[in-house]
């Protein structure tokens, strides 16, 4: 019987610690690695990689070293054109490791999980087996590249209806079940779909958004009529663009299309991105007031990407606070993330807010919520946006997997 293949076929250990470094090469030799270069310093791995012809799939390391440290070697890989994935591996806090992953990582570097020295073989050999997941998935074939839009093909897509809408599960983190759904703007174009932040955009900018924000609006309410009279209330949460927040008309508008559909406003959730409502006086104060005054939800959304998030939430009367997916995914394993998270959850209680996360991927993710007092999830751990037809027999499958998901489940003590 053939030998497995290896996740990579070779990597460079920086290290100045020679034990350090030997330690670590015979780790990857015991997990099949067939080539391994050394260097003790960041400018003996520089000067080594210039003369290799054949760049190795990663590279291991530390930070604390003499001379050019790691850090220092990380910056200069790109300027000298050596784009290779890297583990961080040292003996410094968490912190400090996570902080350079996030510099890797605005450098536009590969980067996998960082590693406390000494490395384990367990460790290293998941961040191995990562890397060759990565690169499988690389290596698939492309996709294609979106189609060409303008605002002409814009503007007659949203007149004819081509414009619809999927919906994306919010649910309770307590008990499993469904509270509510994200209304999400899908427009099929030229065999395949229009990134939403590509077409958004766009109406931004030629002035299409109110019309693309009534035409979603109208289509999201007549579906949640339609749900209500099967028995299934579900809230429903629409995002509104800043563009719109000083249309004075606007109050009277989503009013109006709410009692069209024989709804009730406190069914309807309307979502402000964080960053859009950092200049909000005026005008867009009176009309998020307004809103709230007829009694529908109020969502500042991505909380935690702007630079004036208590500021918003003393000046406009929110009902809910939505964390941005950065602070939730990975929170686990990064104590800034956590402690980040906590405290935003902890506010937000104290405020009276319905807190919403976004992008809970993992169980483990769930769990973290769940202990932190999270209200409500929302995240491909749950399910992706669906159009409205698919979502009965999601609900179906979700029935099966409640017992997953409810606090009384989970063992683990955060």
């Amino acid at each position: 019987m053939s030998s497995p293949t290896p996740p990579v076929a070779s990597l460079l250990v920086v290290d100045d610690s020679a034990v350090q470094r030997e330690r670590t090469v015979q780790t990857c030799r015991e997990l099949g690695v067939p080539l391994i270069y050394e260097a003790a310093s960041g400018a003996e791995a520089l000067a080594l990689l210039r003369h290799l012809v054949l760049t190795p799939d990663l590279m291991i390391v530390d930070l604390e070293m003499p001379g050019m440290d790691g850090i220092e070697l990380i910056q200069q890989l790109l300027p000298q054109g050596l784009a290779l994935p890297l583990i961080v591996a040292s003996g410094q806090e968490k912190a400090v490791i996570d902080s350079v992953e996030t510099l890797a990582c605005h450098l536009g570097l590969a980067v996998l999980p960082g590693l406390k020295k000494p490395l384990s073989t367990a460790a290293l050999g998941a961040a191995l087996a990562e890397l060759g997941s990565r690169t499988a998935a690389a290596t698939s074939p492309p996709v294609a590249p979106g189609p060409a839009i303008d605002a002409q093909a814009l503007a007659a897509a949203i007149a004819d209806g081509s414009i619809g809408v999927h919906y994306q599960p919010k649910v309770d983190m307590r008990t499993g079940i469904v509270r509510g759904v994200e209304a999400l703007a899908r427009w099929p174009h030229g065999g395949g779909f229009v990134p939403p932040d590509r077409f958004v955009a766009l109406a931004e900018s030629e002035g299409l958004i109110h019309a693309l924000t009534l035409s979603v609006l109208r289509q999201a309410l007549a579906q949640a009529a339609d749900w209500n009279a099967h028995g299934l209330r579900l809230s429903m949460a629409v995002n509104l663009s800043p563009r719109l927040l000083d249309r004075a008309q606007l109050v009277q508008e989503v009013t109006d299309l709410v009692a069209e559909h024989g709804l009730r406003p406190d069914q309807v959730v309307l979502e402000i991105t964080e960053s859009s409502v950092v200049d909000c006086m005026g005008a867009a104060l009176g009309v998020l007031a307004r809103l709230r005054l007829k009694g529908f939800g109020l969502s500042i959304d991505d909380y935690g990407t702007g630079f004036s998030s208590l500021q918003q939430l003393a000046r406009i009367p929110f009902t809910e606070l939505k964390i941005d997916r950065s602070f939730v995914h990975g929170a686990l394993q990064r104590r800034n993330l956590r402690v980040i998270l906590r405290s935003a959850l902890d506010m937000a209680r104290q405020l009276g807010l319905v807190t919403v996360a976004e992008g809970v991927e993992t169980l483990e993710d769930w769990r973290l919520l769940q202990a932190l007092g999270c209200s409500v999830g929302q995240g491909h751990l749950i399910a992706r946006a669906m159009p409205a037809d698919e979502l009965p027999a999601w609900l179906r499958r979700h029935q099966s997997i409640l017992h997953e998901l409810r606090a009384e489940a989970a063992n683990e003590t955060l």
